[in-house]
């Protein structure tokens, strides 16, 4: 039996989000080794704003939209929703929901955000620069969608407030 066959879904997701989550941590992890914190996050945000216009590209292909737009709140939602299952296995320990029109709550469960716990290892909470939701303004750039992000987010605000939550105002045109 091929080891594709010995997962669900749910199991799959988890298992490749883990070596990729790994792969990304031992990038980082090197960066901060080789050349700094500072120029660990200043390479990190890079390969991130890189990698967004990829898989927007990539996720509107595989979601059959990949010739127009998400132009509204409602494209958006349906969008997020239907790659976050992908994107966000279980042990990110984070959840996303649309409490109304027009915003995006984020909240990292009581087991912190996994960057943050990467970090802590390193012992660079109090300079990382946050990553994942970096990578949802990358992806809402590369959408077009003008946002507002509360609290504004640079380094890790979990050292400071205890937790990561915070919320997307998102503006359209219509």
């Amino acid at each position: 039996m091929k080891l594709i066959d010995r997962f669900t879904k749910k199991e799959l997701s988890e298992f490749m989000g883990k070596c990729w989550m790994t792969h990304d941590g031992m990038w980082f992890y090197s960066c901060v080794r080789e050349l700094g914190i500072e120029k660990a996050n200043q390479l990190n945000k890079a390969a991130i704003s890189s990698l967004a216009p990829i898989e927007v590209k990539r996720f509107k292909k595989a979601l059959g939209i990949d010739e127009h737009n998400i132009e509204t709140f409602e494209d958006l939602k349906i969008f997020f929703t239907s790659i976050s299952d992908i994107l966000l296995p279980d042990f990110m320990n984070v959840s996303c929901r649309f409490p109304e029109k027009n915003i995006m709550h984020w909240e990292f469960n009581d087991r912190r955000c996994f960057a943050y716990n990467g970090m802590k290892l390193l012992g660079v909470t109090d300079q990382y620069e946050c990553g994942p939701i970096f990578r949802i303004e990358c992806w809402l750039r590369c959408l077009e969608i003008n946002y507002e992000i509360t609290p504004t987010i640079n380094q890790c605000i979990s050292p400071e407030n205890g937790k990561c939550a915070g919320t997307i105002g998102l503006f359209f045109d219509q």
